[in-house]
């Protein structure tokens, strides 16, 4: 195994190390500094993740590969998320916090994920080119349009939990199918780019093949195990840590975990976009929203279900507010696709429109700025209604007709 490779593994696994130590010699000193000992530990395992999903798309190819790495990046936030869901089955205290991590993550992979992705792909691709021959949009692959299409159908499904108060577990297992569907339906689709890679990925993907697989499966291992270990001090740290710090615990919850958690997200597609490879890139960020919106959100009310809670997760006031927030959010993104271009002015726009959250915090404003996500989504929608049909359609079109149209 090359030197460099194994030293950026051993890296990762000394930050890890303390994390391991404290949670197997159960050593809680303090809320902080379990915040900032297990919250290291699950980067440096997300790490592990982005390099080995990245490197397995050489055994891997096409859609389903851009699938299963979104998913398999997305794992360290599913431990975080559902582990809050388990523990609201017996306290339901913590039901908020499950919501509040989904759709924090959801609204940074959208707000934030998106637009830098695009602007980097943009960037990169206009790389010296004259002024006025830089490109101003980024141009997605038809096969992007089945993607397109799930996440539009889940998006306009997805005002359903608001409108019903809570998440019920029938529900839950209905939006668990439509991944499974999902996952075949990718797994029988084509990919339009050439698999390329960089860094550890590189170095991984140029192993021999059963090297190469030992490695891969050996970090995989790793990495799960480390975020299995680490995932419900690094939740409970959360918590305490904001009344230890005088922070609302909700507010860390939703966004400081996200933001470790999203780290292998964003690292695989911003080094996809780096490359040139921008279809690539905001296919895995469109994945991930899908399997957030389809299997995250359904294994909710069954986490609870199994921590001793009921048939539902129940949300509150505040919960249903995020969610009717983040769905508009994701509709307006769709939008923005719809027609598989997404111009810099877009990026730009979607961004500015997530930062504006964070300014306007009371209820009616959040709920203002729903609905200007909502007309902007339908006047959108509008203008490219003419793309309505044929994306909406793509999830169940056969592969052939999708590939070739």
């Amino acid at each position: 195994m090359p030197a460099a490779l194994v030293r950026r593994i051993l890296i990762c696994l000394a930050i890890a190390a303390p994390a391991v130590v404290f949670r197997l010699a159960g050593f809680f000193p303090h809320p902080v500094i379990d915040l900032v000992v297990f919250g290291a530990a699950v980067v440096a395992a997300s790490f592990l993740l982005a390099w080995a999903a990245e490197a397995a798309q050489k055994d891997i190819s096409g859609a389903l590969a851009i699938a299963l790495l979104a998913l398999i990046a997305v794992l360290p936030e599913y431990a975080v998320d559902l582990f809050y869901a388990f523990r609201a089955g017996s306290d339901p205290a913590y039901a908020e916090f499950a919501a509040a991590n989904m759709t924090g993550s959801n609204r940074l992979l959208l707000g934030l994920g998106w637009p830098l992705v695009v602007l980097v792909a943009i960037a990169v691709a206009g790389r010296g080119l004259p002024r006025a021959e830089r490109p101003r949009a980024l141009a997605l692959p038809e096969t992007s349009r089945m993607d397109v299409g799930f996440l539009a159908i889940l998006a306009v499904v997805a005002f359903a939990i608001p409108v019903m108060g809570g998440i019920p577990i029938w529900f839950g297992v209905i939006l668990i199918a439509a991944f499974a569907y999902y996952l075949w339906r990718a797994s029988r689709a084509g990919g339009d780019e050439e698999e390329t890679f960089v860094g550890p990925a590189a170095l991984i993907a140029d192993l021999p093949t059963r090297g190469r697989r030992i490695v891969v499966i050996a970090l995989f291992g790793a990495a799960a195990a480390i975020i299995l270990l680490s995932a419900e001090p690094f939740a409970e740290a959360l918590v305490a840590s904001g009344s230890s710090l005088g922070i609302d615990s909700y507010f860390l919850v939703q966004w400081l975990a996200p933001l470790a958690s999203e780290a292998p997200e964003f690292i695989i597609a911003v080094m996809f976009a780096l490359r040139g490879m921008g279809g690539a890139a905001i296919g895995t960020l469109i994945a991930s929203k899908i399997n957030q919106w389809s299997l995250l959100v359904g294994s909710l009310p069954v986490a609870h279900f199994f921590g001793g809670g009921g048939g539902e997760l129940v949300l509150d006031a505040r919960q249903i507010e995020e969610f009717v927030l983040t769905g508009t959010q994701t509709l307006m993104g769709v939008a923005i696709i719809i027609t598989l271009v997404f111009h810099r002015r877009s990026a730009i726009a979607l961004a500015a429109l997530f930062a504006v959250q964070f300014v306007v915090t009371d209820t009616t404003g959040r709920y203002v700025l729903s609905a200007l996500q909502l007309v902007i989504a339908a006047a959108l929608l509008w203008i490219h209604r003419r793309a309505i049909a044929p994306t909406l359609a793509a999830p169940f079109r056969r592969t052939r007709e999708l590939v070739t149209r």
